[in-house]
């Protein structure tokens, strides 16, 4: 008895002692997540849904894009403290499928008109040169943005030509280095050209080309969150304000709201987190005006302040590769036609990369990025082959499509505060811009932010005021 007693002891000891065992394994780990519950420490014995953003941030980045990713980057730069100021960056589009940075031809020029551009585009041209001197990560490769310094040509004909003078003595003015070439001199420089129609031409001779564009976004990302910057995939549904009335010298009283919370709804989920808040910076480029109708901004009045809808839509471009042996080659620049048409060469095996923007009157269909392959047909190839004659045999081997953030108003980007939400700041509308100004642009904000307004360059023209003032500045070099 004693035998088959002790035996039956033994069976459910064998039995029991590792589930004991394992208990009290879950019991110190539990009391070592209760230790670490005190005050001070970030645990919580609720279990959050794997990528959250955080309940709270100083700065709220609506849109992940490059614009976004710098901004981040350069509040961290001026914060100087790494917890000293909490930034949060908000990306509804995880795979950067669809971002207008990765889907554009990667250019960057100091050929424009206005000086706030020219500035813009010389600053993140500097910054780009001496790119590892400012987002090299410790233990992690050194960036390489492919940069090619192979410049941009503008060809004006004979009633165009003045403008592009009057451009010329811009630039040389503000700082680009570029060149004015006569027809003469410009097929002297570029035999393959067909000079027909060309009265002048504008090269730019330094700090102008082309670069990788996701190169340029993972490295501001890379460094930004190294720096503490807390990324998060969501979409951004609403926000929670506190509103106050206030009266205008014309007697106009405006609903004025400052943002408590941003709404941020999980990719695939309709779980939404709140964040509490100081500041918000609308960076969510072709979807930036609908960011600003959730806070009412253009639903109000049509004579009001709030009736001025922020001017900033999709507008989808085309990008064409072409494979020609016997193309122009290796020096061949960013070449833009007055006809519309631009080219530039992508890689050494023979392709080139072309495009153009369509007529206001054929803007295609937004609701999908599918490529128009007869708008090559149409209205590309005939424009391309009767500039450069070797693209009369080609073939196109591959394609795709990108969203400007398109400012209907006057085609340049929007920087600044808006009345109605006075802790809200837009970094938007730069109508095909936007990647080559970031750097700069992210400077620019972040000094409105942390320092009250602009030190390095001053944006006062591109300031949001102008557009509920209705004084437009245009830009002619769009592209």
């Amino acid at each position: 008895f004693a035998f088959g007693y002790n035996s039956v002891i033994t069976k459910r000891n064998k039995f029991f002692l590792p589930v004991f065992r394992d208990l009290d394994a879950q019991l110190r780990a539990f009391r070592d997540k209760a230790a670490a519950a005190m005050p001070g420490s970030d645990w919580s014995p609720i279990e959050l849904t794997p990528g959250l953003p955080p309940e709270r941030a100083d700065v709220v980045i609506v849109g992940g894009g490059v614009v976004g990713w710098s901004i981040a980057y350069w509040l961290k730069m001026k914060a100087r403290v790494r917890d000293g100021l909490r930034v949060l960056v908000v990306e509804k589009d995880p795979t950067y499928s669809q971002a207008s940075t990765v889907l554009s031809c990667g250019g960057i020029r100091q050929q424009f008109s206005l000086k706030e551009n020219i500035m813009l585009s010389l600053f993140s041209a500097h910054f780009m040169k001496n790119i590892n001197n400012h987002l090299c990560v410790v233990n992690e490769d050194p960036v390489d943005l492919q940069f090619n310094h192979s410049g941009y040509l503008f060809l004006a004909s004979e009633k165009s030509a003045h403008i592009m003078e009057e451009n010329y003595r811009t630039q040389r003015y503000v700082g680009a280095k570029v060149a004015l070439l006569s027809p003469s001199q410009l097929k002297e420089r570029f035999p393959w050209m067909n000079m027909e129609g060309v009265a002048l031409a504008s090269l730019g001779l330094e700090n102008e080309g082309w670069f990788d564009p996701w190169s340029l976004l993972n490295a501001l990302r890379r460094k930004a969150v190294s720096m503490g910057v807390y990324q998060c995939f969501g979409e951004v549904t609403g926000f929670k304000c506190a509103a106050n009335l206030a009266e205008t010298t014309d007697g106009e009283v405006l609903n004025v709201q400052r943002i408590k919370y941003v709404n941020v709804r999980m990719p695939n989920s309709l779980e939404y987190q709140p964040v509490e808040c100081a500041v918000v910076v609308n960076a969510a480029g072709a979807n930036s005006g609908k960011i600003a109708s959730m806070l009412g901004i253009g639903l109000g009045p049509k004579e009001s302040v709030s009736g001025v809808p922020l001017p900033v839509e999709p507008r989808k471009r085309f990008v064409y590769v072409v494979h020609c042996p016997d193309g122009p080659g290796l020096d061949t620049p960013f070449l833009i036609d007055y006809s519309g048409v631009y080219c530039r060469r992508e890689g050494l095996g023979g392709n080139y990369i072309t495009g153009m923007s369509p007529e206001e009157t054929e803007e295609p269909d937004i609701s999908n990025l599918d490529v128009d392959h007869e708008f090559f047909q149409e209205k590309v190839w005939h424009r391309l082959a009767h500039r450069i004659p070797a693209f009369e045999q080609l073939k196109v081997s591959n394609a795709w499509a990108g969203f400007y953030d398109y400012n209907t108003f006057d085609q340049n980007g929007i920087i600044g505060l808006h009345p109605l939400v006075p802790n809200m700041y837009f970094a938007t509308g730069f109508s095909g811009h936007g990647l080559q100004q970031s750097p700069a642009v992210g400077l620019a904000v972040a000094e409105l932010i942390l320092d009250g307004g602009y030190k390095t360059i001053d944006l006062s023209a591109l300031d949001l005021k102008r557009i509920l003032l209705q004084e437009p500045i245009l830009e002619s070099n769009i592209v």
